[in-house]
């Protein structure tokens, strides 16, 4: 009798430690790569602000493509290192599903900024760059931290001002540089914070866990 009833609380114990593992936040995206990305943004800005850089629409535009370039590298190499090594994610691809949510937005990007260029809007891009983005951040508030979702409102607000401003050039990288190394910080501490308490519950409810930032 004693024993069915230890049976059945282990069983208990079991069902609520997998309910909140899967209750968990996604934990694959980074904090510190997330702020890598801002400091990039703030670095390129600087530079093409400078005198020397080309006051082009070609040079600038190759610039931000960089930035893109650097942040995508950063971010999506620190998931692939969580979905690798991280013991309780088990390689299952289904925990990768958060950065699927991300795709459309991404793609309608490039087909926008394509857009614009074909029809030379390049003035718009700032702002449609930042609404997209804002975007993206609220389509995954129900997987990421829930803090994300003032962020993607500060994006598309930053957005429509540039969108609806018409002394706004894209060749003036201040605008992009200034929203997006604020917002990419931002969001890093967010998702550092994210990390630490889901770090501290897995240690909890699965000693010999561990976690990457």
């Amino acid at each position: 009798m004693i024993a069915s009833h230890i049976h059945h609380a282990l069983e208990q114990v079991q069902e609520l430690k997998m309910r909140v593992l899967n209750s968990q936040r996604f934990q694959g995206y980074s904090g510190r790569c997330r702020a890598v990305g801002g400091t990039v943004a703030l670095l390129a800005c600087l530079i093409m602000g400078m005198d020397w850089f080309p006051a082009t629409t070609k040079a600038h535009l190759a610039g931000w493509g960089i930035v893109f370039a650097c942040a995508m590298l950063a971010n999506y190499s620190a998931v692939l290192y969580w979905f690798l090594f991280q013991p309780d994610v088990q390689r299952d691809v289904r925990r990768l599903m958060p950065t699927v949510d991300a795709l459309p937005s991404l793609v309608v990007g490039v087909i926008l900024t394509g857009a614009l260029a074909v029809k030379g809007q390049y003035d718009l891009l700032f702002g449609t760059w930042m609404c997209l983005y804002g975007l993206t951040n609220l389509s995954a508030r129900n997987t990421l931290p829930r803090a994300l979702w003032p962020l993607g409102i500060f994006y598309i607000v930053c957005g429509a001002f540039c969108l609806l401003t018409p002394w706004i050039s894209h060749l003036n990288p201040w605008p992009m540089g200034l929203v997006f190394g604020v917002g990419e910080w931002a969001g890093g501490f967010i998702f550092h914070k994210n990390r630490v308490a889901g770090a501290t519950l897995t240690s909890f409810l699965c000693p010999g866990g561990d976690s990457h930032e």
